[in-house]
């Protein structure tokens, strides 16, 4: 990968009006198209109505729905863009070279799509806490996958960017299109996402929403925006948890987990230059998945959560527009990738996102969860080997083992489901550490909290089991009590079933 060069040698990562261009004419398309990977792009601006109506929005909004694209989002466009490049520059070769792409899941399925058309083996790296259903389109591309620990920072050998970096080493062939650095990336938004936002809107908008993720998305279409529209107000969105807005709007104190998926970082990608960046929104899980849902819904737009984010954003941004002025957001991805995800009541309900249903005609659905309903469960030291829980679920019975730290704390489930599933993989073993068959992504609930049964039966319409804990106010201990299964519950509200119960 080249990036432009002035004059005198110093490296112009973001002169990008320099740089080698691909046009395309957008008032028309060809009956029939070569490959798949030629659908990609022009996908439609679409006004929205109700959203901006009931939030007091007076300026006209638009949407660009990147999730049309036939790998499902935006990232299709970079991966096409990558993988030709290389192939021009001699770095890829057909029938030879191997992709390896640490990703969040999308950039990951652009180039999955890329290689099935072009026969390139792929390999993609991603963080555990990715949606099943990005995985599943990856396998049913013929990719081969690779989870890494969510937690693990991006510096770290653990991590997908530190695990992809390894396997270019060790993989004969390989290659790393590394989409943080690759300026390909934002190239292909400058010459593509750009031009289209400003030809569907005759060289006129007055904002610009668009979730920082890479954030070669963001960089790329406003400096191509700007260039043609200087008025053009550009806004990024990044969620409570990541440091790619500027530093003076991070408050560090907001540093945290979050479930949406394909924005914000805990590093400055290459391919961001916050200079074309006028304003910075931070978002949260709430916010973003409850407006994900609303679009869906009100406005008929199949996107994912970071679309909610962006939207979540615009609405608060453009707010400072008036009549007559133009805002487009822009939506990244789809909704097949959250199927059992946001998209889920469940799913939401178990994070606080969404209350959970009510049913006051059933007796026990208000009922709160107790000790004595719970089937206790054994507990392993986090330092025990793999052997050792083994034989510990064995002497159970239960499918399930709590694993603790030092002050009995729990840390992770040993599960019977996913141990063999790890030694199923060829680098599993039970001589790795027992960290390595953690569950860390499981649902409980904490006595504390006065979960009630209908909660927990909700929970359980989407997982085998639900992990009841309980914590010590003073010393934050999360003690693990043991767990509730269908067959429990069950179990308790037939026993203890009112005579005028229903």
């Amino acid at each position: 990968m080249q990036n432009g060069t002035s004059a005198n040698g110093a490296m112009e990562f973001f002169n990008l009006k320099s740089m080698p261009h691909i046009t395309r004419v957008l008032d028309r398309n060809q009956k029939i198209q070569p490959s798949i990977l030629h659908v990609i792009g022009n996908t439609p601006l679409v006004k929205l109505e109700r959203i901006p109506k009931s939030e007091g929005v007076q300026c006209d909004m638009y949407a660009k729905c990147e999730y049309l694209n036939p790998g499902g989002s935006v990232k299709d466009r970079i991966a096409y863009r990558m993988v030709l490049d290389a192939e021009k520059k001699g770095i890829l070769i057909p029938g030879k070279s191997v992709i390896i792409e640490p990703t969040s899941g999308n950039t990951g399925i652009g180039l999955a799509l890329a290689a099935a058309v072009k026969g390139y083996r792929c390999i993609i790296v991603l963080p555990e806490k990715m949606s099943d259903e990005k995985v599943n389109t990856l396998l049913a591309l013929g990719t081969e996958i690779i989870r890494t620990p969510t937690e693990a920072p991006s510096d770290s050998p653990e991590s997908n960017i530190g695990v992809a970096k390894r396997l270019v080493k060790e993989i004969p062939d390989a290659v790393l299109l590394d989409q943080y650095n690759n300026v390909c990336n934002p190239l292909a938004h400058y010459d593509g996402t750009a031009e289209e936002i400003l030809w569907s809107l005759d060289d006129d908008v007055d904002m610009l929403v668009i979730g920082a993720g890479t954030c070669g998305t963001i960089s790329g279409t406003a400096h191509k925006v700007k260039e043609r529209c200087p008025k053009c107000i550009v806004v990024g969105v990044d969620p409570y948890g990541s440091i790619l807005a500027q530093p003076d709007e991070l408050n560090v104190s907001d540093v945290q987990m979050y479930e949406v998926e394909g924005i914000g970082y805990d590093f400055l990608p290459r391919v961001l230059d916050r200079k074309v960046i006028d304003r910075w929104v931070k978002t949260d899980d709430k916010g973003a998945l409850t407006m994900a849902r609303r679009l869906i819904r009100e406005e008929g737009l199949l996107c994912g959560g970071s679309g909610g984010a962006a939207m979540c954003a615009a609405v608060k941004a453009a707010k400072s527009l008036k009549p007559g002025q133009k805002c487009v957001v822009l939506l990244p991805d789809n909704i097949r990738n959250y199927m059992t995800k946001f998209i889920s009541d469940q799913w939401m309900e178990a994070r606080d996102l969404k209350p959970v249903i009510t049913n006051d005609k059933i007796w026990w659905w208000n009922s709160v969860v107790t000790e004595k309903m719970v089937s206790p469960i054994s507990t392993v030291k986090h330092n025990a080997t793999p052997s050792d829980a083994l034989a510990a679920l064995q002497q159970s019975n239960r499918d399930v083992v709590a694993v603790v730290n030092d002050k009995g704390s729990v840390r992770g489930i040993f599960s019977a489901d996913n141990a063999r599933r790890r030694l199923i993989n060829l680098s599993g073993s039970l001589s790795e550490d027992l960290e390595k068959f953690l569950v860390k992504k499981y649902y409980k609930v904490d006595l504390i909290n006065k979960t009630t049964l209908g909660a927990v039966s909700r929970l359980l319409d989407i997982a085998p089991y639900v992990v009841v804990v309980e914590t010590d106010i003073s010393s934050h201990i999360q003690k693990p009590l043991g767990i509730i299964t269908s067959e429990d519950l069950l179990k308790h509200i037939t026993t203890n079933k009112p005579m005028n119960g229903h």
